[in-house]
């Protein structure tokens, strides 16, 4: 059902909850939200019936008898709380190593994480220095044959006359 605004305009109706039958029990609501609730009430079995049964909870707690409260009752009182404080201390004072020893080993394995990390990336990113001699190696090897040879165009019939192929093949 929607309700008709002055300026003609349709609003859905809210169902009351009891938080607002609750507030409106207890004289705590504007007076627009107040007429709300009575037209809701008006036209709403269920939610009179809800209303009647707050009112009457309601009226059955005015009708018991407060408790008197002597200061027995209130020392007792503070010395429970004050014993729960006392253990609340105590298990904090008694926690508080824990977390620091942890702390300082979170923090140690963080370093030593960012060390590793920092190492890799370094040994990925830089170039080998050796890389060249080890691709070269084959030649160096045969460094002292090579310099008996007078010049390239020497190796260069050799390597036309394919006489090294098979070497080749067998050496990585």
């Amino acid at each position: 059902m929607s309700e008709e605004q002055p300026n003609g305009e349709t609003q859905p109706e809210v169902p009351a909850d009891d938080e607002q039958l609750v507030a409106y029990l207890d004289g705590e609501l504007a007076p627009e939200e107040s007429r709300r609730v009575e037209e809701r009430l008006a036209t709403d079995l269920a939610v009179r019936q809800k209303l009647q049964g707050l009112q009457r909870s309601w009226e059955l707690l005015d009708e018991l008898h407060p408790t008197p409260v002597d200061d027995v009752f209130t020392r007792t009182t503070m010395e429970m709380v004050t014993v729960a404080a006392v253990e609340e201390v105590s298990r904090v004072e008694a926690a508080a190593p824990r977390l620091r020893r942890r702390r300082w080993l979170v923090g140690i394995a963080g370093v030593v994480g960012a060390g590793i990390a920092g190492f890799a990336v370094g040994w990925l990113a830089w170039p080998d220095p050796d890389r060249p001699l080890l691709e070269d190696l084959p030649v160096i090897e045969r460094l002292n044959e090579y310099r008996q040879i007078g010049d390239f165009r020497f190796l260069k019939k050799l390597a036309a006359e394919r006489l090294f192929e098979d070497e080749r093949e067998v050496r990585p």
